[in-house]
């Protein structure tokens, strides 16, 4: 009986790919620990590296397993009111998505991928630079940001734009905001993994032995996002990411 380890053939990349794989889980640890706007970049990697469906399916189990050490940390931060405002609407977006995506070839899935990725990017490089940045909070305003944050992250993974602005207009407190976006996440990613495993198939044994090579990184990049998060203060950091987004979804398109 082969090894959980063994990795299928279409998992079967050379050591510079791997390294970029390490890289996107470390980023996904630090990205869960409260450094917000980073995830795009962990889906731009993992794309180039692995197909651009299949990504989806082997970060997932990595987002939870950072979702799990965040509600931890930060659990006495979470706001119930403002999560339960976008829950719902998250819902239906995922269940939208898994519809929409099960279909698509990859290259389509690929195309789409990265135009969210670019509108995403837009949005917060817009947000960033506002010199007013009052949003409307009325119920429209929550239905429109959780159903286009569950349609994206189903998708592929993409939600942080929009449950960002969402959380932004709130005016939530820096704790507040991430122990609010770590509860909200945990739950949502929990709805979408059985999506992933029995409708898509992009979860499988295959994708897990990916996953358990890639665990570490989190875990690591957990702990240096929380030293991160209690010292960085440079809003240059942030639209740097955004950039580097930008580029790499370009890049994506073109592949």
């Amino acid at each position: 009986m082969s090894s959980i380890l063994e990795l299928a053939p279409q998992f079967q990349v050379s050591l510079s790919y791997w390294i970029f794989a390490f890289f996107a889980a470390f980023l996904i640890g630090i990205a869960k620990a409260g450094i917000k706007g980073i995830t795009i970049i962990t889906v731009t990697i993992l794309a180039f590296v692995f197909e651009s469906q299949a990504s989806t399916g082997i970060m997932l189990p990595l987002l939870m397993l950072g979702d799990i050490f965040a509600v931890i940390y930060y659990n006495r931060h979470a706001q119930w009111k403002y999560l339960f405002k976008l829950l719902p609407w998250m819902i239906i977006g995922v269940l939208v998505g898994s519809l929409v995506g099960k279909n698509l070839d990859e290259v389509t899935f690929k195309r789409g991928m990265a135009i969210i990725i670019i509108v995403s990017v837009i949005m917060m490089f817009w947000w960033e630079n506002r010199k007013v940045k009052t949003v409307p909070t009325n119920w429209w305003f929550g239905t429109i940001m959780g159903f286009m944050a569950g349609f994206t992250t189903m998708i592929g993974n993409l939600a942080g734009a929009f449950s960002n602005i969402f959380f932004l207009a709130m005016r939530m407190p820096k704790d507040q905001f991430i122990g609010t976006a770590a509860w909200l996440f945990f739950i949502i990613n929990i709805i979408k993994f059985p999506i992933h495993v029995f409708y898509w198939g992009t979860i499988s044994m295959e994708s897990v032995a990916v996953n358990l090579r890639l665990i570490p990184m989190v875990i690591f990049g957990f702990w240096v996002g929380i030293y991160l998060v209690k010292k960085i203060k440079n809003d240059d950091y942030r639209k740097l990411i955004l950039v580097m987004t930008a580029v790499g979804a370009i890049l994506i398109f073109f592949k």
